[in-house]
C-alpha cells in the first residue's frame, strides 16, 4: 500500500473542492405549504421542486410533518417523524418510492371500480368519445 504525503493529500483536497465549486450544491430544503411541495435550494441559484404528496410514506403526512424536511448533508432529505428518506439525486430522477410503490400507482388508473364501469357505460350511452377531425386536402 502506498503512503500518501501531506503535499499529495493538500492536493487531492484541492482538486475536490475544485470539483465541488463547479456543480449545484443543495444548501436548503424546505416545504411550501401553499403549492405542497418541498423545494430543494442550490447554491448556484438553481431550486428542484417535487410535490411531496407523490413521495411514498408522505401522502397521509400532515402539513406540519411535511414542513419539517431536513437537508441531509449533500445528498438527502429526511423527516425524522415520519422516518422516511429521499436521495435528491433519486428525485431528480424521478425515483419516488421503491418498485412497489410505483406499481401500485401505476394501477390507479387502471381499477375497474364499480363506479368507474358506470361512469364509462354512462359515456358510452351518449356515443363515446367524439371522432377526430381530419382535414383532407
Amino acid at each position: 500500500m502506498a503512503n500518501i504525503d501531506d503535499q499529495e493529500l493538500q492536493a487531492a483536497r484541492d482538486r475536490w473542492l475544485q470539483e465541488r465549486a463547479q456543480r449545484p450544491v443543495p444548501m436548503a430544503a424546505r416545504f411550501d405549504r401553499k403549492t405542497e411541495r418541498v423545494i430543494v435550494d442550490f447554491t448556484n441559484g438553481a431550486a428542484f421542486m417535487v410535490p411531496a404528496r407523490a413521495l411514498e410514506g408522505l401522502a397521509d403526512a400532515t402539513t406540519d410533518q411535511l414542513a419539517e424536511v431536513e437537508l441531509l448533508g449533500e445528498t438527502g432529505l429526511h423527516w425524522e417523524s415520519l422516518d422516511v428518506d429521499f436521495t435528491i439525486t433519486g428525485l431528480m430522477s424521478g425515483v419516488f418510492g421503491s418498485r412497489a410503490f410505483h406499481e401500485a400507482q401505476s394501477r390507479g388508473g387502471q381499477s375497474r371500480s364499480p363506479a368507474k364501469i358506470a361512469a364509462s357505460r354512462a359515456n358510452g350511452s351518449k356515443g363515446g368519445r367524439p371522432k377526430k377531425v381530419t382535414e383532407q386536402g
